[in-house]
């Protein structure tokens, strides 16, 4: 059984990382889904899901800025002709899903970990869909 969740981001700056730890939670616990694996997957090219540190604020900034330190934003024209190839290449890096294992009907996350929708080019309205994945009825043993 699969069930699929939606979850609405806001972005409000060209670059940030918006922490959806619990909004991922809920959509688990919304799904109905107790024991399995839950898939995180943003449908944009210029957006990504990332699993990373959230105790401290400075983790997020690190990450723009090596971020940017890799792929500045006059990165090259090339063919694409639009403004934003620097934030396409970035999405590509952090990767656009995650998967997290389900048990008692919410994500397994390590203790420092939380769940970010990282965002390269806003502000904007976004969707993050959220695909839980119930564990198959364990077989019985033939007598």
């Amino acid at each position: 059984m699969a069930v699929h969740e939606t979850i609405d981001v806001r972005s409000t700056t060209r670059e940030e990382l918006i922490d959806i730890t619990r909004l991922v939670r809920d959509a688990i616990r919304n799904t109905g889904v107790t024991s399995g694996l839950a898939v995180v997957f943003v449908p944009h090219t210029t957006a990504a899901i990332a699993l990373q540190e959230n105790s401290d604020p400075s983790v997020k900034s690190d990450m723009l800025s090596h971020l940017r330190a890799l792929v500045p934003r006059d990165v090259g024209s090339g063919r694409h002709a639009d403004d934003n190839v620097d934030a396409h290449i970035k999405a590509a890096i952090v990767g656009q899903s995650l998967t997290v294992v389900v048990d008692g009907g919410k994500p397994v996350l390590g203790q420092w970990q939380a769940v970010f929708f990282c965002e390269f080019d806003g502000p904007r309205q976004r969707r993050v869909l959220v695909r839980a994945v119930a564990d198959a009825a364990p077989r019985r043993a033939a007598p």
